[in-house]
């Protein structure tokens, strides 16, 4: 699969990693290290994604959901879904 914004795309490996690329302020990021990848959700310039444990990652653009750092701790296990709108993730 690959997903796209504005300005990134990542595509999911076979492996469950990702590889990203595109403007690094939208998410193309070649650091986006992702394992055991289920899901991945984007919006205008941002990425989430679903682990196969539960957890839930995000990168891109800040002001858009792309740094879920304030409620890290809430997103390492138990996530089942995630939804974008044009600037944020829920």
């Amino acid at each position: 699969n690959i997903w796209g914004n504005a300005g990134a795309f990542v595509a999911a490996k076979e492996d469950g990693s990702v590889v990203t690329w595109g403007d690094p302020g939208a998410g193309g990021v070649p650091e986006a290290h992702i394992r055991d990848l289920v899901s991945v959700f984007c919006n205008i310039r941002a990425f989430a994604a679903i682990t196969r444990g539960g957890g839930a990652v995000a990168w891109g653009a800040p002001g858009c959901g792309g740094d879920a750092s304030a409620v890290q701790d809430q997103l390492q296990f138990g996530v089942v879904d995630i939804r974008g709108n044009g600037r944020a993730f829920v």
